[in-house]
């Protein structure tokens, strides 16, 4: 399969030879399996008029993408483990990354979810599980002997 580059550098010599985009359009189509799209066609020819000739990619505005590391991923688990608690906002705000890349990280990297406000494995192994059957037990006994203990 032919690049975007060289479809783009065919269309500039068919460009130079005067042909119009619609032209152009035509004769890619019939050239290659894969042609660009007329508005692709047609966004060149306005390029090369002025004087864009450049095959490459242009770096675009905006804020650069990026993708979450294992650092990141540690840091974020190293975060929750200090403070179950703490909000998905606060733990982007403490490493300057993005809440939407924080909650990803959490829930497909650190396979975790939040329950009664706190980050919890999804799936719990066996000795979690009856370390909090046994913790749950013990606050109810401690409930059931003075409720006045406990906030409301």
């Amino acid at each position: 399969m032919i690049s975007t580059t060289w479809r783009r550098e065919l269309s500039s010599s068919f460009f130079f030879k005067g042909k119009a985009p619609k032209e152009i359009h035509a004769i890619l189509k019939e050239t290659f399996e894969h042609a660009a799209s007329y508005a692709t066609a047609k966004n060149w020819v306005v390029q090369f008029r002025r004087r864009d000739f450049s095959t490459c990619d242009t770096p675009r505005p905006g804020r650069p993408k990026r993708v979450t590391t294992p650092e990141i991923a540690d840091q974020i688990h190293d975060l929750i483990l200090e403070e179950s608690r703490i909000s998905a906002q606060s733990i982007a705000e403490q490493l300057d990354i993005s809440r939407e890349r924080v909650g990803a990280t959490i829930h497909k990297d650190l396979d975790m979810r939040k329950l009664s406000a706190k980050w919890i494995p999804k799936c719990l192994n066996a000795d979690q599980k009856r370390q909090r059957c046994q913790s749950s037990e013990q606050l109810l006994e401690l409930f059931r002997r003075d409720p006045n203990d406990f906030p409301s």
